[in-house]
This record gives structure tokens, sequence and C-alpha cells, in this order.
């Protein structure tokens, strides 16, 4: 009554063969695979993503960029015209 032993099992899976059929339950197990395929993907992508150096140095380049023209505009500001 605790554990199934392999006869359950087996009986088990020939009445689930019988009644879904290989071709679909060929098909689900292909459309669980992809999906699953897919979440890592996505993960991966998005950690990628994060840690790349060139979008860390892009935003460092931007704010590099940001404080030089604020410190032309204030030199210009200055000059005598």
């Amino acid at each position: 009554m605790g554990s199934f032993s392999i006869w359950h099992w087996i009986i088990v899976l020939v009445v689930v063969l019988l009644v879904f059929g290989t071709k679909r339950l060929r098909g689900a197990g292909r459309d669980l695979g992809e999906a699953i395929k897919g979440f890592k993907k996505g993960v991966k992508d998005a950690d990628s993503d994060e840690d790349k150096p060139s979008a860390q140095l892009e935003d460092h380049n931007r704010d590099s960029d940001d404080a030089a023209a604020r410190e032309k505009q204030r030199h210009d500001d200055k000059t005598p015209r």
C-alpha cells in the first residue's frame, strides 16, 4: 500500500499510451522541451546583458561625455564676449 511495484507503473504507462497515443505524447514532450530551452535562453540572455563589460563601458563613456559637455558650457559662460 505504501509504494508501487514496477508492475503498477507498467500498467499506468500502458493505460496512458492507450488513452493519449504515442503521437500526442511525443508532441507534448517536444513542446515541453522547447519551452524549457526558451526559458533557459531567456535567463542566460538576461544575465549576460547585465554582466557585459561593454554595457558598463558605454554607461561610463556617456557619463564622461555629459561631464565634458557641462564643463565646456561652464567655460563658455565664463568667457567674456
